[in-house]
């Protein structure tokens, strides 16, 4: 494992397309942080970096808004080393050291446990991300790490909501904000409110040096990739449904649902005066087109 403190850097100056993308994505992940309080006063962040598009860039945004934000917060850069094959181990300390971020490198061979373990051709997803998380939540612990934060966007969490809906059964998504199952860890998701074309935009301008994931890059198949192409081909063709449906994740109804331990529907009787939780759904079907 190999770490490395703080060291002052100072910023480049960023071009017009560039300063203006970022200023939106400030915005946006300000706002949600905000929303939520994802980050407050002393926090100590555990930035979890894959090589990817969205950590670069959640990394990168958190790094503006440490110098901006009116609370004080440390940022601590975390990368998981599972031992892929060909994964270019120099390129995250580089990148770190150049930017002047703190970080932690483990090194743990969670690809071969994964590869002996799950039959070729299977997904790979559900155990890889098990033991990584472990792996995470050990390294918060050791590091006094008061916030995990990961790299989910918006479509992320609208992809997930359409993957339980069709294989689970179940209407739920990734949340924001998210304690962990032992009460120790508190997970943020300050990318929420972000759309995934930004980020790959600005991770082109930015020019991160973006490392691919090879241990489930070649899983075409994943049911994630059919929900994502699903709904990418939905909103050319009804442009603007992917933003209703980022909305409907904070606009829940629970007595327009059937969720008994959400709603009592067993003591709901007629009522002498108006009801909030009535029929008022039927004077606007959103459906209807004049």
């Amino acid at each position: 494992m190999r770490s490395s403190p703080a060291q002052s850097v100072a910023l480049p100056k960023l071009d017009e397309e560039t300063e203006k993308l970022q200023t939106r994505l400030c915005r946006l992940v300000g706002q949600a942080i905000a929303d939520y309080r994802l980050i407050e006063d002393g926090d100590k962040v555990m930035v979890c970096l894959s090589g990817g598009k969205d950590s670069y860039g959640l990394l990168d945004i958190l790094l503006v808004l440490q110098q901006r934000a009116p609370v004080r917060f440390e940022l601590l850069a975390v990368n998981l080393d599972q031992k892929q094959p060909g994964f270019p181990a120099h390129v995250l300390p580089g990148y770190l050291t150049a930017r002047g971020v703190p970080f932690h490198i483990e090194t743990r061979d969670t690809y071969s446990i994964v590869k002996r373990l799950i039959p070729e051709g299977q997904t790979t997803c559900s155990l890889c991300s098990r033991l990584r998380r472990g792996h995470l939540y050990r390294i918060a612990a050791e590091q006094g790490v008061t916030k995990i934060a990961l790299g989910h966007h918006r479509d992320d969490l609208i992809e997930t909501l359409f993957l339980n809906l069709f294989y689970t059964g179940k209407l739920k998504a990734m949340p924001p904000k998210l304690r962990s199952k032992d009460g120790r860890h508190l997970v943020i998701r300050p990318l929420a409110y972000v759309k995934e074309e930004d980020l790959a935009r600005y991770a082109t301008l930015r020019a991160f040096p973006i490392i691919p994931c090879d241990l489930c890059g070649s899983q075409e198949d994943l049911k994630r990739k059919e929900v994502k192409a699903l709904l990418r081909a939905y909103e050319q063709r009804s442009p603007g449904a992917l933003d209703s449906a980022a909305a409907a994740l904070a606009n829940v109804a629970p007595s327009l649902l059937m969720d008994r331990r959400l709603f009592d529907f067993n003591s709901l009787r007629t009522a002498a005066c108006a009801d909030g939780d009535g029929d008022a759904w039927l004077d606007a079907d959103p459906t209807h087109t004049h």
